[in-house]
């Protein structure tokens, strides 16, 4: 066997074992293989799908792909996993303070205020073309990720848009869980590559395989909806509850002052985020405990006042008022 025929033996199998810990995806696992083994890469890739069920190991493992070009040096694969490779931008959405940027884990970490989803801003759209416009340093392109693409305001998304429609010599490769929410502009100029819900039997081998498998509540599962990662956020956030706040929700206040101090300890232990997750999961569990659609609405009502702006203490009072009488 020829030194090339063999090389090309070597790359084609190295490429097939690529992908092997990205579970329940074999429409996506098959589609990248093949533009890695042809050499055949989009410019731009949109990875669509619920959050939680590989997206983000995917772009990873492409990009280890692209990288490698064969042989991929434990040194490159780890700054790879810790997204600072010099030809590597890794953008995800983030909350504005006092003039900085903060991504959701560190805006966590500072106890900054999270009232308001997060968004990708213009300033960061931008610097994806200055990105992709320098000279690469290790790779022989700019690699760029972009999550939960459907975060950017309308003009991030023409900032993008102007981007994909000269891509250059880069490899964009955009995460979203709500691809109708992106510009048809933007969709029609990546490769949409799909990503699926797991069934239950992947999901426990996705957890077990992470040391994360344990008996969940029916509640959890059901926002989970196939989605290991969502699972394990959805623990993350349980667990971080006061558990007397999560006793005295169950129960259902009884009485007016009751509902009013409720109101008043919810507000003032959890941020924006953790209201509306908390929100979330009470539905679920209301509805396993046979509440009837009123109080769905009613639920839905408070998570309608809490993201437009409405103070959120009034809102929880009035909700658990209504709730306490109905």
């Amino acid at each position: 066997m020829s030194v090339s025929v063999w090389s090309r033996c070597f790359w084609s199998n190295w490429v097939s074992d690529l992908f092997t810990d990205l579970i329940g995806q074999p429409l996506a696992v098959n589609l990248l293989t093949a533009a890695l083994q042809n050499q055949r890469l989009a410019p731009a890739y949109l990875f669509a799908g619920p959050e939680g069920v590989g997206r983000r190991l995917a772009a990873l493992r492409l990009l280890e792909g692209v990288l490698a070009g064969g042989v991929l040096s434990s040194r490159q694969r780890r700054r790879l996993m810790e997204r600072n490779h010099p030809d590597l931008l890794w953008l995800e959405p983030t909350y504005q303070h006092q003039g900085r940027l903060f991504t959701c884990a560190e805006a966590e970490e500072a106890g900054l205020s999270r009232r308001t989803p997060p968004q990708l801003r213009l300033e960061q759209i931008r610097s994806v073309s200055r990105f992709l416009a320098r000279q690469p340093v290790e790779a022989e392109r700019g690699m760029v990720v972009i999550e939960a693409a459907e975060a950017m305001p309308e003009a991030a998304a023409n900032a993008l848009l102007k981007t994909l429609e000269e891509p250059g010599h880069g490899l964009l490769i955009l995460l979203t869980a709500a691809p109708e929410r992106l510009l048809s502009t933007i969709r029609s100029r990546c490769q949409l590559i799909r990503f699926l819900r797991l069934g239950d039997g992947d999901v426990q081998t996705v957890l077990q395989r992470c040391g994360e498998q344990k008996q969940d509540p029916l509640e959890l599962l059901a926002m989970a909806a196939g989605s290991p990662g969502a699972l394990l956020e959805h623990r993350r956030q349980r667990d971080a509850l006061p558990v007397d706040l999560v006793e005295r929700l169950e129960a259902l206040p009884q009485e007016p002052m009751q509902a009013l101090a409720l109101a008043r300890d919810l507000c003032e232990s959890l941020d924006g985020q953790q209201q509306l997750w908390l929100i979330d999961w009470w539905q679920q569990k209301l509805w396993r405990c046979g509440a009837g659609s009123g109080t769905m609405h009613r639920l839905e009502t408070l998570r309608r006042h809490l993201l437009g702006f409405v103070q959120p203490r009034l809102a929880w009072e009035v909700a658990l008022l209504d709730l306490s009488v109905s």
